[in-house]
């Protein structure tokens, strides 16, 4: 309302209807004050609906590859289910916590593979599922294999600015004395960490991962530490680090499995990919020509990597990478007695993998709502938040029949904390229950009073 302008006299009506406004704030204020449990026995906002999901088995037709987008990604767009309409902030309504994962597909029967090495392990690096093991929690050496964790922290250093892929790195006695597959560096010789961690991913070079540790570390000695924090932090426990090319040495090892958390760890960087599926090179101006010794690279379709070693103790071993049909696999091989064997345990139980699973998107959950009615707080309802996976590895041709429907616990009495858990996703094939997930609060929604509620009117009058 606006008042009368300088020199014309005060409209009667309009001072009335202030008039009449003021007396119906402190008559407000009166009951509240007379009756302050009024605030928490208001009714209720329904529940608020996603929109329907059309029918469709297919639930990356309705934006279910992205959790933020699918059923009510868009709260602001359906009325009540907007919370920052209610006096709260709006909130993502959709997320996917890692710790959520379930392992959907561990009903599978593995069968027992006939696998010429020592150890081994299949993972789906997708979604962290084992799918197959032998004997892969003992500490053994694992060669060059060492060098996946070496790559992992140069590129963490190069992706925190502390280096550059164009650095020069020097060259020291050190390196240059290291033997086994090398390029053969000398003394002041100039590199930049591109040339050396390409030489390090594709001919398995020693002394350039001896050189990347020193420039990355100030010394091997000390970049070893930083390899033991690192696999500390990744759940590494049978793994113990003394060098940063994989040579044999006391107290040098690590598992099967530890090695596949460590190359997860690594794939999260996708520059890796750009060295790891490079065949052959040069360096030197063309002067040395390096070849890679994954051979999956020519052998088995789909071969995106990672890393192969070899040495007495470890023998013939590799962490190789492929992907098919929208989904990665990682075969962990220790412990083969010849490139031969090696190869072909990796391909064994990548084949296994790829015939035996699939890929599916969640589907869209039945019955699924952006917010819950809250009584008796400033908003009158909460935000969701749905932690389901994107996708899910099944059976292969389990996928297409898929459900998921949610129970929610209904109306929330105020105050309701962030991550109250409102309710459960379950997931079926046909009529098995597959996994439960869980549907938090996504904000906290404090309880109405006497202060609250008065600064809410405040504000309401002085929109008038």
């Amino acid at each position: 309302m606006r008042g009368a302008a300088p020199g014309q006299k005060p409209d009667r009506g309009m001072l009335m209807m202030k008039k009449k406004i003021a007396a119906c704030v402190l008559a407000a204020l009166m009951l509240c004050a007379a009756c302050p449990a009024m605030w928490a026995d208001g009714l209720p906002a329904s529940p608020t609906p996603a929109p329907a999901a059309g029918g469709t088995a297919d639930p990356a037709a309705q934006g279910a590859a992205d959790p933020a987008a699918r059923g009510a990604a868009d709260p602001g767009a359906q009325g009540a289910a907007d919370p920052a309409a209610d006096g709260a902030p709006a909130a993502e309504p959709y997320a996917f916590d890692g710790d959520a994962h379930k392992v959907i597909a561990s009903s599978v029967q593995a069968p027992t593979l006939s696998l010429p090495c020592r150890n081994a392990l299949l993972m789906c690096t997708d979604t962290g599922d084992i799918l197959y093991e032998m004997q892969a929690d003992d500490e053994v050496p694992i060669a060059s294999i060492t060098k996946v964790m070496t790559l992992l922290l140069a590129l963490e250093a190069v992706e925190a600015g502390k280096v550059s892929m164009t650095d020069i790195v020097p060259i020291s006695e050190h390196a240059y004395n290291m033997g086994g597959s090398q390029i053969w560096l000398e003394p002041g010789e100039q590199f930049t960490l591109d040339e050396l961690v390409k030489a390090i991913c594709v001919c398995s070079a020693n002394d350039a991962a001896v050189a990347v540790a020193e420039f990355v570390g100030g010394s091997e000695e000390a970049f070893a530490e930083m390899m033991n924090q690192k696999a500390a932090e990744l759940g590494m426990t049978h793994t113990h680090f003394v060098n940063a090319c994989g040579l044999d040495a006391e107290g040098h090892y690590s598992s099967a499995r530890d090695v596949a958390r460590m190359s997860v760890e690594l794939l999260r960087h996708p520059k890796i990919l750009e060295y790891s599926q490079i065949w052959m090179d040069s360096l030197r101006g063309g002067e040395t020509q390096i070849v890679n010794t994954n051979k999956l690279l020519k052998t088995y379709p789909g071969t995106t990597g990672l890393k192969t070693g070899t040495t007495s103790k470890a023998g013939v071993c590799i962490a190789a990478t492929a992907q098919r049909g929208g989904m990665n696999l990682m075969a962990v091989v220790l412990g083969s007695n010849s490139g031969k064997e090696r190869f072909e345990s990796a391909s064994t139980l990548l084949d296994y993998g790829f015939a035996t699973y699939e890929l599916a998107q969640f589907p869209a959950i039945e019955g699924q709502a952006a917010s819950l009615g809250v009584t008796g707080g400033v908003a009158r309802t909460a935000p969701l938040r749905y932690f389901v996976p994107q996708t899910l590895l099944v059976a292969k041709g389990e996928g297409a029949g898929l459900t998921a429907t949610v129970q929610l616990s209904g109306a929330l009495a105020a105050p309701v904390a962030a991550g109250t858990q409102a309710g459960t996703v379950t997931l079926k094939s046909g009529d098995t229950v597959l996994a439960e997930y869980p549907v938090t609060v996504a904000q906290d929604v404090p309880k109405m009073d006497f202060s609250s509620a008065m600064q809410r009117m405040l504000q309401a009058v002085g929109t008038i």
